[in-house]
């Protein structure tokens, strides 16, 4: 057991598990595992900190140590405090931190003197599969249109959920975009981040970071609005679709789409990227006023929804089917008289897929009843054939 605090690893999985609210943690607890800051545990390093893996009982989180150049206690409190005020789908989850000052003898000058030592450690849910600009600079395209579609999702999300929490991000950016077990997008790294109050909308300051190429025009005035944001979630929205940042025509995106979607859903996702290429181009005009909020991104996201082949809930992606097994599980129920191999039930998957395209949007939209399902659920497309069958749909 921890003697300092009595906090334990298993004590520090109970929190993630639970989803308990973020605390103070121990430094001798963030040394225990990550085996006192081994470089065999680093799995990131940026140029204010480093990221270790740190192992739990039957988990693993993300410890981010500060450098030491790293002294700015307003920008450490800014880290602490944004994440803090969070608990989102997607944004990173955060389970606590550690800022701790030791003394130390330190040789200056030929004379020992007493030099104090700063501890500024944050520990975050562990995400398997990296930051987003791994797989969007990844020229063997391993992500399909339904993959990049519910990344984009997400980050909206994301945004949407901190500007409601008076939270403006300002770094948003592919590598601030970290992907869960299920392709998950989760907005992280809240070092530049500006908390609101209530009724302000804008701020003014001579120290505005951020990374070029995200960075709204109007940094160079020093002028923070929420609209700031949004420029940089159009660059990111543009870099999912095309590879490439900057102002690209519409209609030569979806063109550019068009012999890359699945044949069965092609019109529904056509639109998708009409709708989202349309929405990044907006994002990145060059005046702040005509870029849109982040409730109008999500209504019309909202209005193009579909199943597009794939359960939302379970976060079953093309990514993790083409990674998965052929074959059926040994307990997917046969259903007499219908479809006895897999190439029949894809065969009447195709069907029933150019059926539900003929029907009215709204009847289609009744067709994801799949999200009665727990989050956890992980139904391959062939399974939920089989469930369609056995209601006789």
């Amino acid at each position: 057991m921890d003697l300092e605090s009595g906090i334990t690893p298993w004590d520090l999985e109970c929190m993630l598990r639970d989803q308990a609210d973020p605390k103070a943690l121990p430094p001798s607890l963030l040394e225990k595992i990550t085996d006192d800051f081994s470089d065999e545990q680093e799995i990131g390093r940026g140029g204010f900190a480093v990221v270790y893996k740190g192992k739990l009982v039957n988990r693993i989180v993300a410890v981010k140590r500060m450098s030491n150049a790293y002294m700015h206690e307003k920008a450490f409190q800014r880290e602490v405090a944004c994440p803090m005020m969070v608990k989102h789908e997607n944004i990173v989850r955060f389970l606590g931190y550690c800022a701790d000052t030791q003394g130390t003898m330190a040789r200056l000058e030929g004379k020992f003197i007493m030099a104090d030592v700063q501890q500024r450690l944050l520990c975050f849910e562990y995400l398997p599969n990296g930051s987003l600009d791994q797989y969007i600079t990844d020229t063997s395209n391993r992500l399909q249109w339904r993959d990049r579609y519910l990344i984009i999702k997400g980050i909206c999300r994301g945004l949407h959920y901190l500007h409601q929490k008076n939270i403006v991000h300002l770094d948003l950016k592919p590598a601030n975009i970290l992907l869960g077990a299920n392709l998950v997008a989760k907005i992280a790294d809240f070092r530049l981040s500006r908390c609101f109050d209530e009724m302000q909308s804008r701020a003014i300051t001579a120290n505005i970071g951020g990374t070029l190429g995200y960075l709204a025009p109007e940094f160079s005035n020093g002028e923070i609005t929420y609209k700031f944001d949004i420029y940089s979630l159009g660059v990111i929205i543009v870099e999912i679709l095309t590879g490439k940042k900057g102002y690209h025509d519409v209609d030569k995106v979806v063109e550019s789409w068009s012999d890359m979607l699945e044949q069965s859903q092609s019109d529904v996702q056509l639109e998708q990227v009409q709708v989202c290429a349309e929405i990044g181009m907006e994002c990145i005009d060059f005046n702040p006023e005509k870029r849109p909020d982040t409730q109008h991104i999500i209504n019309r996201l909202d209005k193009i929804e579909t199943l597009d082949g794939y359960n939302e809930t379970g976060a079953i992606t093309s990514w993790q089917a083409d990674s998965a097994p052929n074959e059926l599980h040994e307990d997917t129920p046969n259903v007499p008289g219908e479809a006895s191999s897999e190439e029949d039930t894809t065969a009447m998957l195709d069907t029933l897929m150019e059926t539900m395209q003929s029907l009215n949007l709204d009847i289609r939209r009744c067709f994801k009843y799949c999200s009665i399902f727990p989050r956890e659920a992980k139904l391959r497309t062939v399974e939920l054939v089989y469930m369609w069958i056995a209601q006789g749909l």
